[in-house]
């Protein structure tokens, strides 16, 4: 299995960006997908999930209501739009791959994980 992030990038505070997060080697469309990111000095910290069918979506309350995660099963790939960004957004931000089925915020349930794509928010 093979998780590859993209669409980072810099950008000022209040603008918006797309990662994209896509997957090979696995039946995609059977299990939950997520967002992390680690900031310099931090821990990794889980961001927005999606599970199977997109029937539960889970998202960090400092992203609520200005972050999206949605998935295209057909096109192997999740996605997060990021809107009014904020400086303490900047982090690296890894996507994961969990073969369950029920979603989860947790970390080490994760099975697979991409290489990380750094987002830098400028104020």
């Amino acid at each position: 299995v093979q998780l590859q992030a993209s669409g980072g990038g810099l950008v000022q505070a209040g603008g918006s960006l797309r990662l994209s997060c896509a997957a090979s080697g696995r039946t995609f469309s059977s299990g939950a997908m997520g967002w992390f990111r680690q900031a310099p000095g931090k821990e990794r910290e889980f961001v927005a999930g999606i599970s199977r069918s997109a029937g539960t979506i889970y998202y960090t309350d400092s992203v609520k209501g200005r972050f999206t995660i949605f998935r295209d099963d057909a096109k192997n790939t999740v996605y997060l739009q990021m809107n009014s960004l904020k400086p303490e957004d900047t982090a690296v931000y890894y996507c994961a791959a969990d073969e369950a089925v029920v979603l989860t915020k947790v970390r080490g349930a994760y099975d697979y994980w991409g290489q990380g794509t750094q987002v830098t928010v400028s104020s």
